[in-house]
């Protein structure tokens, strides 16, 4: 991208930002792998005051279970970076931010090491939970090095979140 053009993060935060304020919807967000990249990208955005209500970073399963509520059961059974966990994590950031009616939340696999042959790196689960509605989840494995998963990770989430807005 040139001088003056938006990157992909930018653009699809811009676009989060302007559904949410014309909706008058608070979002927030519950990142593992991306580090906050997603609150990061939203907050880069004037007026994101307006709409961004919190983004949390849980990276360890203790954070997983102190700031978003998923269950030591989950995290035994499943592992942290699993459909299961992603729709606990969404839940939980949704009921720990009254303000908000819309989260994302974002667990996976950055790399270079961790993966496994059931759950290779770049492997990544999203879970979206928003006032009124069931908490919805969905899987992507992603290529490239531990820096494209988590930005190609983090724009998904975006994108999520904008297809839960209204245009």
């Amino acid at each position: 991208m040139g001088f003056g053009r938006m990157n992909e993060l930018e653009y699809l935060a811009e676009d989060v930002v302007r559904r949410a304020a014309a909706a008058r919807i608070m979002v927030t967000s519950a990142e593992s792998c991306t580090g906050g990249m997603v609150a990061a990208a939203l907050t880069d955005i004037a007026g994101a005051s307006a709409v961004l209500d919190r983004g949390v970073v849980t990276y360890s399963n203790a954070a997983k279970m102190d700031l978003l509520g998923v269950s030591s059961a989950t995290l035994v059974a499943h592992g942290a970076v699993s459909v299961e966990t992603a729709a606990e994590m969404a839940t939980g950031a949704l009921a720990g931010a009254s303000d908000a009616d819309l989260a994302v939340s974002i667990t996976g696999i950055a790399g270079p090491g961790g993966g496994s042959a059931e759950k290779p790196v770049g492997l990544v689960y999203f879970g979206v939970a928003q006032t009124g509605v069931d908490t919805r989840t969905c899987r992507h494995v992603f290529s490239g090095d531990r820096s494209s998963v988590r930005q190609q990770a983090a724009a998904r989430a975006l994108q999520l979140m904008a297809e839960a807005l209204p245009d």
